[in-house]
């Protein structure tokens, strides 16, 4: 190496670093769309709702029922679900059913088969619920509802433990019948 000047001994080693660094950057494995799409899908299935959220959920139908967990007579758009999920009161947006089944939902009835990811979606008619079977779904959490047993005492609460206040209205005694004869 007597022949090699010290200035040009750096200047190739330098070439060399670069030239191996562009080499090992531009041999890098890039992730490919099925890769991401499977990242996409597994967050999917494991994220937590929040709103903008698009997850994957199972959904099934059904048809009976007088009242929902919500109060409310069960009627088209209204979907059951496990209110650790999805509390009651939320709204989402379901698609991957086809026309006829996609849209708005509101989350207004839980029930004790429905654990997990699953949605149970309202149908008018027995006949219809039964041919829907199990589906797979995109959920997108257009709002979250409001789950009682995920939020903290209020001040009132606090300071006031041995208050007595009804959860709901009274309810009214029923009133003897009259006779209009009288």
């Amino acid at each position: 190496m007597k022949g090699i000047s010290h200035s040009l001994w750096r200047k190739l080693v330098a070439t060399f670093l670069v030239a191996a660094g562009f080499v090992l950057v531009y041999q890098a494995t890039i992730r490919d769309s099925h890769f991401a799409a499977q990242q996409a899908l597994s967050q999917a299935s494991k994220a937590d709702p929040g709103p903008g959220m698009h997850l994957r959920f199972d959904a099934t139908a059904y048809c009976k029922g007088e009242v929902t967990a919500s109060g409310l007579p069960p009627r088209s758009g209204i979907a059951a679900a496990d209110s650790n999920v999805l509390p009651t009161g939320s709204v989402v947006q379901i698609s991957n059913l086809g026309s006829h089944y996609d849209g708005i939902y509101t989350i207004m009835d839980t029930g004790p088969v429905i654990k997990g990811r699953l949605l149970d979606l309202y149908m008018w008619s027995c006949y219809e619920a039964l041919d829907f079977g199990r589906r797979s779904v995109e959920v997108l959490v257009l709002r979250l509802g409001w789950n009682p047993r995920a939020t903290e005492p209020n001040l009132f609460d606090t300071l006031w433990p041995f208050s007595d206040w009804p959860a709901t209205a009274p309810t009214p005694t029923p009133a003897a019948p009259q006779n209009p004869r009288r």
